[in-house]
């Protein structure tokens, strides 16, 4: 398993993440056969929400029943969170008391003394950054947050953060897949008018992220679109699917393996979030943390999934 810095929080984390946002009705014993399966293949990194589960903290809360961890355990596990959504509604909420008091539950919940990793889940409007830094101030001083970032923020965003949060903030995750790519294809095909892939719908968000080092953790890497259904098998996908097959048996390896490396193989430096409980697959995913795809390879991919290189 490939390890890449986390931002600038001297963490140096696996690249493939489990993402643990489903699992609020699986039994222990499939919990932790799914963990088994996660830390076999390297992947030590786990990704919680505080609104994970059909009510707040019970993703967190089944990880803890399923997975009681020694002292010497938690520490060999990065546990990251994250807080700022309000499902009765739902809208957003990084003020002050929210923030603190969404962690102060993810601790209980998760049955542990620190988070390694707090992120701001998608950006609040209302937003007051003076607020975000008084919350995690407290939050880093008392040792509760460990590290600080985001999710679904752009450069903007970060910058009016920045403003007056003192702490680094090292990832920022968002959605990313070899055919919802437009961090990538946007720069590919800037300029080309006639191409809706030149339209900028992130202002320059993944160029950013690498030039201020903050890790990007792309979330949903198999989904087709905003949760459309996966591309794998979709005979909406065909040409790619063929690739990924061909590719796959290449390398000796399962497509799934193919499609994380199509992430991984990218010079910033991403993690690949999975959102599947399958263990199966988790362990195929992995299979692609540091799989050497060309770039011939890497952008046959690209094209096969119907984005243009010009």
């Amino acid at each position: 398993m490939r390890t890449v810095p986390l931002g600038t929080s001297g963490l140096q984390v696996p690249n493939v993440v489990l993402g643990l946002m489903r699992i609020a009705d699986m039994s222990d014993e499939e919990v932790r056969t799914l963990w088994d399966t996660a830390r076999e293949a390297g992947v030590t990194f786990v990704d919680h929400a505080d609104v994970y589960g059909q009510e707040l903290h019970r993703c967190e809360r089944r990880w803890a029943e399923a997975v009681p961890l020694s002292p010497s355990e938690r520490d060999a596990v990065t546990l990251q969170t994250k807080c700022g959504i309000v499902p009765d509604g739902p809208y957003f909420d990084f003020s002050y008391e929210h923030i603190v008091e969404s962690v102060d539950g993810s601790l209980e919940a998760l049955n542990t003394d620190r988070i390694d990793v707090l992120l701001l889940h998608r950006p609040d409007a209302l937003v007051e950054p003076d607020e975000v830094a008084r919350a995690f101030d407290e939050l880093h001083q008392a040792g509760k947050v460990r590290a600080f970032g985001v999710s679904n923020h752009t450069p903007g965003q970060i910058e009016l953060l920045k403003r007056s949060v003192r702490q680094p903030l090292v990832a920022n995750q968002l959605q990313l897949s070899i055919t919802h790519a437009p961090l990538v294809a946007q720069g590919v095909a800037a300029n080309m008018q006639e191409l809706d892939q030149s339209v900028s719908r992130d202002v320059g968000l993944l160029d950013y992220c690498r030039l201020n080092d903050i890790t990007v953790q792309a979330w949903s890497p198999f989904q087709a679109g905003f949760f459309t259904g996966v591309f794998l098998d979709n005979p909406a996908y065909s040409e790619l699917n063929e690739v990924l097959d061909r590719l796959a048996g290449e390398h000796g390896v399962p497509p799934l393996a193919i499609a994380t490396a199509w992430i991984t193989r990218h010079p910033a430096g991403m993690q690949v979030v999975l959102g599947t409980t399958n263990p199966g697959r988790v362990a195929a995913a992995a299979q692609g943390s540091d799989l050497p795809l060309t770039r011939a390879q890497w952008y046959e991919l690209y094209r096969a999934a119907g984005y243009t290189v010009p």
